[in-house]
């Protein structure tokens, strides 16, 4: 499978109105700050979202953006999967704000943490945790072990378990009065 291509921020800002954007985030990362006129389909839910991609995509070209480019590149290739070209952004939304672009950001939003943050605090606090208790209790130790084994998993795979269920989160889900899924699938299908 090739790579898909990657565009640095100068060049998706200086085309950003030939895209139809797709922030693959968790709706909480999204809603704290994203690229200007891009819609929220998080990665969990992107299978579902194939046929209105689909449909974007013939209409035009399509840029999957995250926080760093790791989530949007996985992004790309499952699109590519169902036949739809993508393009990534490199670096995602810390390379676009770092260039010195805007991010929109709700008002009355709180700034959430990028989940690949999320998932080393989560997996530094397990693994110290087992260490600690396993000083009383050896077999806690297996809580380090089994936490540094899905790590691996994680890199080897390209995928990430901890970040799945922090996902599920309250903080990492859409605030009240977001747009959920649907009006997004609609709005890709016009």
């Amino acid at each position: 499978m090739t790579s898909p291509a990657a565009l640095s921020p100068a060049e998706a800002s200086a085309r950003l109105e030939e895209f139809t954007v797709i922030d693959v985030r968790a709706p909480g990362e999204y809603a704290s700050g994203h690229v200007p006129g891009a819609l929220n389909v998080p990665l969990d839910r992107l299978p579902e979202a194939v046929p209105a991609l689909k449909s974007a995509s013939a209409r035009g070209s399509l840029l999957v953006v995250c926080a760093s480019g790791v989530r949007s590149t996985r992004a790309c290739e499952i699109l590519a999967d169902a036949d739809i070209e993508a393009a990534t952004l490199s670096g995602g939304t810390s390379a676009w704000e770092r260039d010195g672009h805007g991010l929109d950001r709700p008002a009355g939003t709180r700034a959430v943490w990028p989940m690949e943050r999320q998932v080393r605090f989560a997996a530094g606090s397990l693994v110290v945790a087992g260490l600690l208790a396993g000083r009383r209790l050896p077999a806690a130790r297996w809580l380090s072990a089994g936490i540094g084994a899905g790590l691996v998993y994680s890199a080897v795979s390209g995928t990430c378990g901890m970040a799945a269920a922090l996902s599920k989160l309250p903080h990492n889900r859409a605030p009240r009065g977001a747009t959920d899924l649907d009006a997004t699938l609609e709005a890709l299908q016009r």
